[in-house]
């Protein structure tokens, strides 16, 4: 008996099938200071976490004084950095494209504004459609509002306390803070405020994962890149998209 060697025959391919090649194109998406900002916010808060968290409690080694001066200085050197990026953030908020423009975080329109709960509801696995997004759902823009809260919040303590040991402009610009709350418990808000910032940071990195593995256009890429990689029909349907988008794609 021998084997079969004739070919199988094949139907119609069925186009919604994730094995079937769709007619995805490039679109650029996160232009440079969003992909920079992002960046260097990441580096920031990973080493402000690192060093901040030595300096309440030298877990590794013994705290000597020019150890714990080297970590202070390594703290406020990616404080800075930290702010830098804000800046540069906030001036895109007024000038970047429709992805990171300001009416990209708040809302404009009440199809924008319950994209949050129908986002929400995705993610608990209460429903099975993801909202069509290009740049930013309204969940994740929420999410990216309270972070950057939280990081001028972290800022403004965080002065506050290197003041404490006469540093400019700690000492001199942030003095009222610790007047108004006492050094104790502008300590307590900076440390709840780094913790809050670290669960956002990881609830980010799993729901673009995620978003990622379902949407299947380069959503993790395209923060290194700027590129997505969307359908013609994606980015009509989409609620920041339209059909003068079409002419962009790649």
């Amino acid at each position: 008996m021998t084997a079969r060697t004739d070919p199988i025959p094949m139907g119609p391919r069925d186009l919604k099938s994730p094995h079937v090649a769709e007619d995805r194109r490039r679109l650029y998406v996160w232009q440079v200071p969003v992909r920079f900002t992002h960046w260097l916010t990441a580096g920031s808060i990973v080493v402000l976490s690192f060093t901040g968290g030595y300096i309440a409690d030298p877990f590794l080694i013994p705290p000597g004084g020019s150890v714990m001066t080297t970590i202070r200085t390594i703290h406020i050197a990616a404080a800075i950095a930290l702010l830098i990026s804000g800046l540069i953030r906030t001036v895109w908020l007024l000038t970047g494209n429709r992805f990171s423009r300001w009416t990209a975080f708040i809302p404009t329109s009440r199809a924008q504004a319950t994209e949050i709960f129908r986002q929400a509801a995705f993610y608990l696995f209460i429903r099975r459609e993801i909202p069509k997004v290009l740049g930013h759902n309204q969940l994740a823009a929420a999410a990216y509002i309270a972070l950057f809260f939280l990081l001028f919040v972290e800022t403004i303590t965080g002065f506050a306390l290197d003041g404490l040991l006469g540093a400019e402009p700690g000492a001199t610009m942030f003095g009222w803070l610790r007047e108004l709350l006492g050094a104790q418990t502008v300590r307590v808000i900076h440390h709840l405020c780094m913790w809050a910032i670290l669960a956002i940071a990881l609830f980010h990195v799993y729901s673009c994962i995620l978003v990622d593995h379902v949407e299947r256009n380069g959503l993790m890429s395209s923060i290194v890149s700027g590129y997505k990689f969307v359908t013609p029909e994606e980015v009509e349907e989409a609620r920041d998209g339209g059909a003068d988008l079409l002419e962009r794609l790649e």
